[in-house]
């Protein structure tokens, strides 16, 4: 078997190598990469973040048995991850239970878009070129960036690599291979290169296939206990084969830099089926994904109190939906475009008082081969203006969104003309002599354009909809101190208690025929919950320890009918309880890494909190060990997963069972 996954290896690396290789010379005037090394801001060094963000980055982004970036975000508070399975299975987040199209995901500064259901798929973010990964509820606390970022609930950055190279170094390769027992192939190489003192790029690609087969256990009890069924079954429909390439450019200039990027992913994976009726076998339904963006940041500064960036990206997307099993043959591709420019400045008027201003402009159109659709066109404009304000211990942020959206369409009517202006109001304070304690509060407003699919999609939209609008207040404390100790060196503590408001939720309603469904605005949900997070460093001898705790309580109620069954009751999938315990530790070229994750009981999508739609809670328990060889001047690492230790069946959505016990195997080598 090793002899077969070695030939594989580097028959794969070879091939990919060559293709990515032409792939990236011949896109080297247009392709990118990231925004680099070199930072230079207008903004005070000593101003700290109004809101601190959940972080996960370098050595932590390793060791977390996390195969995509929606694996390692499970290991925030206040976040809901839907997971259909598998590895191939759409994945998707949910923050503090305001919805997934209230996300706005990042991609090295720019956000990435699906104007036709609102969705982005984490699934099909690989870490291996991942330097950081940051969760902000309401926004960051910086107010020199883009428009965009002022208009979500809740954001996830996406940092990406940049080129370091030590000493006298021109070129860094990293070569990685995944293995596992679910029969994944997972080859990946980056090679970064010193072009000048200025200038360097990197190039990086990926291979992912994996028949996706895997064994579970599906038990199923009647409302009054008595096992219905008990029995251990495969997964089906799970495979998928991937190739990523991503290629990037970084620059310096005087008093500034630039960085460009170009990215491709394409995917044919198995769409995984719901176990239901005692039925096992695979549907045959496939989603073919064709992605592609070319993204650019400019950033310089012009004065010693104004600096201005730019920011561009055009976006390619091709689906192509196939399910020839069903009795209803369906065969739908389709094509969206996106253009993406923006415009930030940022004015020192003082020592302590920043203001700013951003203008982004957004073309969105998509394109389907269904019967009388409609080929929406979206044209979206947004100003912001923002402002920070420090007075001795006190630190203020106020901005305000204006988001104009204007349609076309080819056929049936068109959705009206949009005009929001949506405010948001941080404040933090730090009542004590020392740095150690921060009390913090934040109120935001924001909105959310119905989707192409909410709108214009064929029997089902509803042009009429009005947006989706989210009401957040927090209140939370900070605490973080380090110790001359030499046991117990530092401690971080974040508390964070919240209410959050969603009014006119979209839903989908039945009109008597179960194959045309109307989108309507009936939904308000109110949600109340708490987020923790406590980490520490410890010394013990020469192992170092790093304890990670995090736990989320949150009561999501439903109150958009007071006639309806379900008026109060919490809402799909959203876990009263849950939470995670990690435990790194490093002893010389040796790394351990326990964790731990809970999902407390919830009921699933039939909305009635009822014992029949009870869903038990889960948890799992996780493992690796890596070892770091030195050879010259070049490094090799090999890591050793075991997932879910014992074997535990459970499922994240209704009826899409996860893996039980799996081993990985991770071998990477740098020159």
């Amino acid at each position: 078997m090793v002899t077969r996954f070695t030939s594989r290896f580097f028959k794969t690396v070879v091939a990919i190598f060559v293709t990515a290789s032409s792939f990236c010379f011949s896109q080297s005037k247009k392709d990118s990469i990231e925004t680099e090394i070199i930072k230079v801001d207008v903004y005070k060094k000593n101003f700290k973040e109004i809101l601190p963000a959940q972080t996960l980055s370098g050595d932590q982004l390793e060791r977390l048995n996390s195969q995509s970036v929606a694996d390692a975000l499970r290991y925030f508070s206040g976040v809901q991850i839907k997971d259909y399975g598998g590895i191939g299975g759409l994945k998707t987040i949910n923050i503090r239970s305001m919805g997934s199209q209230h996300v706005g995901v990042f991609y090295d500064g720019i956000q990435l878009g699906n104007a036709q259901n609102g969705l982005v798929d984490l699934g099909r973010f690989s870490l291996d070129d991942i330097e950081e990964i940051s969760l902000y509820n309401g926004q960051k606390s910086e107010i020199f960036q883009p428009a965009k970022d002022f208009g979500s609930s809740g954001s996830i950055y996406l940092q990406p690599k940049t080129p370091s190279f030590k000493l006298n170094k021109k070129t860094n390769l990293v070569l990685r291979l995944k293995n596992s027992s679910i029969d994944l192939f997972n080859p990946s190489f980056r090679l970064e290169q010193k072009i000048s003192d200025r200038v360097s790029a990197s190039f990086s690609s990926e291979f992912l296939q994996s028949d996706g087969i895997y064994k579970f256990r599906y038990r199923k009890k009647y409302p009054d206990g008595v096992v219905a069924y008990d029995t251990i079954a495969k997964r089906f429909d799970s495979d998928i084969k991937a190739k990523r390439f991503e290629t990037s450019f970084h620059g310096t200039l005087n008093n500034g830099s630039w960085n460009v990027r170009a990215y491709g992913y394409l995917s044919d994976r198995g769409i995984p089926a719901a176990i239901v009726n005692n039925r096992f076998d695979g549907r045959g339904q496939r989603l073919v994904d064709e992605n592609y963006f070319v993204q650019a940041n400019f950033r310089k500064k012009l004065f010693p109190k104004l600096e201005t960036q730019f920011k561009a990206k055009f976006a390619y997307d091709f689906t192509h939906y196939i399910d020839t099993v069903s009795s209803i043959k369906i065969q739908n591709q389709y094509i969206q475009r996106e253009i993406y420019l923006s415009s930030s400045n940022i004015y020192s008027v003082t020592q302590n008082w920043d203001v700013s201003a951003s203008f982004d402009f957004q073309y969105n159109n998509l394109d389907a081969d269904l019967v009388n659709f409609s080929y929406p066109t979206r044209y979206t404009s947004l100003l912001a203006f923002a402002t920070t304000y420090q007075w001795k211990k006190l630190k203020f942020l106020g901005s305000i969104l204006g988001t104009f959206v204007h349609e076309d369409v080819e056929k049936n009517a068109k959705s009206p003309d949009k005009t929001e202006w949506t405010p948001a109001a941080f404040l933090s304070y730090q009542p004590f002599d020392s740095n150690n304690f921060t009390v913090r509060a934040f109120y935001k407003r924001t909105f959310r354009m119905p989707t192409f699919n909410d709108l214009y999609y064929t029997m089902i939209g509803n042009a009429f909809l009005e947006p989706e609008f989210t009401n957040q207040y927090n209140l939370g404390f900070t605490y973080q101190k380090s110790f001359h100790n030499q046991l117990f060196q530092n401690f971080y503590a974040k508390v964070d208690g919240y209410f959050n408001k969603v009014e006119n939720k979209i839903i989908a309603a039945p009109t008597g025929n179960m194959f045309r469904w109307m989108m309507l605005n009936l939904g308000e949900v109110e949600i109340i919950g708490t987020d923790v997070n406590v980490q520490a460093d410890l010394l013990v001898g020469n192992v170092k320890l790093k304890p990670l705790v995090s736990y989320t309580f949150q009561r999501a109620r439903d109150f958009s009918d007071r006639n309806e069954t379900y008026f109060g009751d919490q809402i799909p999938y959203t876990p009263w309880h849950s939470g995670t315990f990690s435990l790194m530790s490093d002893y010389k070229d040796w790394s351990f890494n326990y964790s731990f994750m809970y999902v407390g009981e919830r009921y699933d999508g039939q909305q009635n909190n009822i014992q029949y739609n009870y869903i038990q809670p889960w948890y799992t328990h996780d493992l690796s060990i890596q070892k770091k060889m030195n050879w010259k001047n070049h490094q090799f690492k090999a890591s050793f997963e075991v997932n879910n230790i014992f074997n535990q069946y459970y499922d994240v959505v209704l009826n899409y069972p996860m893996p039980g016990r799996n081993f990985k195997l991770i071998l990477s080598f740098t020159l």
